[in-house]
């Protein structure tokens, strides 16, 4: 038996705007909130990501960040699209297959030029 990943959680200042933001990005839907943060779903196949409202601000370079693929249009789109939501360009150095993009509250994350199909179809290998 192995473990799999059932929610990612994220610290952030204002989880609705957060949640706002990535459940437009990834097409997912808020589904709970309460005192604590606000939860989006995807897929019942995909994790849930939660944001969770903290007193203290990010600092540094995020230690985990998403690669996200767009799923029907180009990168170019897609990025346009990220960018029209709230996201800005990161400082990062970007490599040859992906851009480095940063959500409303700096938390840094890639648009890879690869494109996968919607959720829930599979995209990895077995």
């Amino acid at each position: 038996m192995a473990s799999r990943i059932g929610d990612m959680v994220i610290d952030c200042a204002d989880p609705e705007r957060m949640a706002a933001f990535w459940s437009e990005a990834l097409n997912y839907r808020i589904f709970a909130r309460d005192d604590t943060g606000v939860a989006i779903r995807g897929a019942t196949t995909s994790p849930d990501i939660l944001f969770i409202r903290v007193p203290e601000a990010k600092q540094a370079k995020n230690r985990l960040h998403f690669d996200i693929c767009p799923t029907d249009r180009t990168p170019a789109e897609e990025l346009d699209r990220l960018l029209a939501l709230g996201a800005r360009r990161s400082t990062i150095t970007a490599g040859g297959s992906w851009t480095v993009l940063e959500d409303p509250e700096g938390n840094e994350f890639c648009l890879m030029a690869k494109r996968i199909p919607a959720e829930p179809h599979p995209f990895h290998d077995a």
